[in-house]
């Protein structure tokens, strides 16, 4: 029997405001649906540091397929090209998934970025 993927789940404190309970909830239930095990939720600030860097840390350290977030509003509107190269990366709402692709490369949309 295959074990499950391992997922994480992401959101900047400072876009969530009051719905962070509420957008925790909506991020695991979308891993619960999709399958995945999620091993944590990553919670940064407007102030963190280079937090794309950091989630991509974050990735490889549990050996996450797959990064979920309410919405790309978490990530200033759109998917960071440099993130989608290490793990999936799922929305919540819409619900999208922007994939890595086998060869390595880019989706068109990413690889302008």
């Amino acid at each position: 029997m295959l074990g499950q993927s391992t997922a994480i789940a992401y959101l900047r404190a400072d876009v969530s405001g009051a719905r962070q309970p509420w957008d925790e909830v909506q991020n695991r239930s979308m891993a619960k649906r999709l399958g995945y095990s999620l091993s944590r939720t990553v919670v940064f600030g407007r102030h963190t540091d280079d937090p794309i860097q950091r989630l991509i840390n974050v990735i490889r350290s549990v050996g996450a397929e797959a990064v979920i977030v309410p919405n790309l509003e978490h990530f200033g509107g759109a998917v960071p090209a440099a993130l989608v190269q290490v793990a999936d990366v799922i929305t919540v709402e819409p619900h999208a998934t922007y994939a890595r692709w086998s060869t390595g490369q880019l989706p068109d949309e990413l690889s302008a970025r």
